[in-house]
């Protein structure tokens, strides 16, 4: 077995072999001057070894070849392995796929349906602290991603004050902003009665002035027609807005 070397901690993974078949594949092995254990797969669990304990993990080379390779068992071998151990194991299912969402790493396939793959060279859960600069760092697709991260570049960080002149500071007019409540938008629509048309043409709409002079008075002195019917009384004179949202 070329992936056992000497002083290795190896698994192995059986389920309804004969005794026999297992004291042989032993007997063979012992020439690598490894250490072995057996386990049954119906039996083995995330509990039953302590974490990264076996540099490589035989799985169902015994027959009848009837070890189930679901994702808890994938699971718990990627657990029991130390980093960069490897798994080797038979099946005629398509594997691969399923390895990968496990955790392993450098999957391949041989002859004779044997899966090699290996676990990653860090344990399974591990962290990792990240020291950041105090200098916001310009963050590039580049090998320089590490410098940036550890703040020893020379890349100088953008003030985003400097971004905006003097325009952009300035508060829009609020006129401007004003738009028409059947388009949506600062164009007027074909009847146009609000006063945007004449505003988009330069031109200003004048409020209606009274032809009987007794506007101010109120409704009782006002005529059917009058654009104020409706409003208070107000001082001869005094300025009054009307709303000329509605045709006059």
């Amino acid at each position: 077995m070329n992936h056992i070397k000497s002083g290795n901690n190896v698994l192995i993974v059986w389920k309804n072999s004969e005794q026999s078949d297992i004291s042989n594949l032993v007997n063979e092995l012992q020439s690598v001057n490894a250490s072995f254990v057996l386990e049954n797969s119906e039996m083995i669990t995330e509990s039953s070894r302590p974490s990264s304990t076996f540099d490589v993990i035989l799985s169902n080379w015994l027959a009848p070849h009837s070890v189930q390779h679901n994702d808890s068992l994938l699971a718990i071998f990627v657990k029991l392995l130390k980093p960069s151990g490897k798994l080797v194991l038979k099946d005629g299912k398509d594997l691969i796929s399923a390895l990968k969402l496990n955790g392993f790493v450098n999957v391949v396939k041989d002859a004779g349906n044997v899966y090699i793959a290996e676990k990653p060279k860090f344990e399974v859960g591990s962290k990792a602290s990240l020291k950041l600069g105090s200098k916001p760092a310009v963050w590039k697709l580049d090998d320089t991603v590490e410098a940036a991260w550890t703040g020893n570049n020379d890349d100088e960080s953008i003030d985003a004050d400097q971004l905006l002149d003097e325009d952009d500071l300035k508060k829009p007019d609020k006129e401007s902003l004003r738009v028409c409540a059947t388009t949506g938008k600062r164009k007027a629509c074909a009847d146009c009665s609000c006063g945007l048309a004449e505003e988009l043409r330069g031109e200003v709409k004048e409020a209606p002035k009274s032809s009987c002079g007794s506007c101010y008075l109120g409704d009782a002195f006002r005529c059917a027609s009058c654009p104020y019917r409706g409003m208070p009384a107000f001082k001869p004179g005094e300025k009054v807005m009307l709303d000329l949202n509605n045709d006059i």
